[in-house]
């Protein structure tokens, strides 16, 4: 069997929100101005951190998910990343062992070391009750160490290490930096291209860690090779018409792979400003915030126009959550405000307060079954019926709906085009 070996280092903590992407990403910074090559990955269903990982990285970021990609997708993408990569960062999601299947999974099957961030905020000694825990609740698991963040003086961080073993040391202690935080909104960070002084805050948190063992390489961990099917050219001579702006961003990267794999033509167009629809044979709108721009869109009656007319010829178009949003009669924010928006499906959304639907599902559409996941914070109201429903990874409750309208397929479900190619490139064909 063919081995790649590349140092490499899977980022996790005890919870969400204690600064795992921050960290990531500061590292990756750091090692890319130090002229390595880096490249990140995402455990589980993300769009918006990737975006943050690959300003950090300068390279695309693929999200690696045990049930959704699958493990020969996970060790392939691994295997060629190692291929000409210096340094290999594995960002997890929520805590260590949250979720079925968890970071904690990925990890063993990996045997990538780990290195576990945690708020230290308002904690000294229990903080090496906190990482004890984590490196002995399931054994077999490989600890680098750990990083104490919002760290408030060197006194507390020497508070913070005193009782870790020596097996276990303190990698770095980082102090809470407001200028170096990431932004936030309701369904996560805030899209890297809104955040006009990102450089600036992944510089900063960068230079937080030059000088701290955090910043070492890592050891080389052996990625074996993993053989791939072939990818049938369904989709040649075929071409897409992709939204791509600030409304419309939440796409896999390994979405846009396959459907070129599938010998697709990709072409992209923004609802925000393009007043035409590209010339093409189908339409794929993603997810994205569409709730953001709710003037915009709805001012945009020449792409409207286009729209209705790509319909109503039969022609294929495929939307995701956000996207299936905008074929609604109109959508409102929870402040109250509300547009009208392309009118191809009836129905009218509401965003909520908590979130509406989150997990891994698995989609049966007219040619087969995708897997994928679903995060929305809208609550749809329709007349429409569903031509089907996803099924829970947990296989508890009813997964998301599925709409048609002639070549017209919505739903708020995400899916992961390489989980079933074949599928994928049904959703384009008419």
């Amino acid at each position: 069997m063919t081995v790649r070996r590349c140092p490499a280092l899977f980022l996790t903590a005890p919870a969400s929100h204690q600064g795992k992407t921050t960290v990531t990403a500061a590292l990756a910074r750091h090692h890319r101005s130090q002229g390595r090559r880096v490249r990140v990955f995402k455990t589980g269903p993300d769009f918006l951190d990737p975006y943050i990982l690959e300003r950090a990285s300068g390279n695309e970021v693929y999200g690696l998910d045990l049930w959704m990609n699958g493990e020969d997708d996970c060790r392939a993408r691994l295997y060629q990343a190692a291929a000409d990569a210096d340094l290999i960062l594995i960002e997890g999601s929520m805590g260590l062992f949250d979720g079925t299947p968890s970071s904690a999974d990925l990890a063993a099957l990996l045997g990538v070391p780990l290195a576990a961030v945690i708020d230290a905020a308002g904690m000294a000694q229990t903080f090496a009750a906190v990482a004890h825990g984590l490196a002995s609740f399931r054994p077999g698991l490989a600890f680098h160490g750990f990083v104490a963040n919002h760290v408030a003086s060197e006194r507390h961080a020497e508070m913070l290490a005193q009782q870790l073993p020596a097996h276990l040391p303190l990698l770095a202690a980082l102090n809470r930096d407001e200028a170096a935080r990431l932004p936030e909104r309701h369904l996560g960070l805030v899209q890297a291209r809104e955040i006009a002084d990102l450089d600036e805050r992944l510089d900063r948190a960068a230079a937080q860690i030059a000088d701290t063992k955090l910043a070492a390489p890592p050891p080389p961990v052996a990625f074996p090779a993993v053989e791939q099917p072939v990818v049938p050219p369904l989709l040649a001579g075929q071409r897409i018409a992709i939204a791509r702006d600030a409304a419309f961003a939440f796409v896999y990267p390994a979405n846009l792979e396959t459907l070129v794999q599938l010998g697709a033509e990709l072409a992209f167009f923004s609802p925000l400003a393009d007043a035409a629809l590209p010339d093409c044979d189908a339409v794929y709108l993603p997810g994205g915030y569409p709730e953001l721009h709710l003037e915009t869109l709805s001012a945009n009656t020449a792409l409207k126009a286009d729209l209705h007319g790509h319909v109503e010829a039969g022609k294929p178009l495929y939307a995701e959550c956000g996207g299936m949003l905008y074929l609604l009669g109109r959508l409102s924010t929870r402040d109250g405000d509300s547009a009208s928006m392309l009118g191809l499906l009836p129905g009218h959304a509401v965003l909520q307060q908590r979130l509406c639907g989150l997990g891994l599902q698995q989609m049966a559409f007219p040619g087969g079954a995708l897997r994928g996941h679903t995060f929305h914070y809208t609550r749809l109201e329709t007349s429409m019926e569903p031509i089907a429903r996803a099924t829970r990874a947990s296989g508890a409750g009813q997964g998301e709906a599925l709409y048609r309208r002639g070549g017209l397929l919505a739903s708020y479900f995400h899916a992961y085009f390489p989980s079933n190619p074949v599928v994928a490139a049904s959703l384009f064909l008419s």
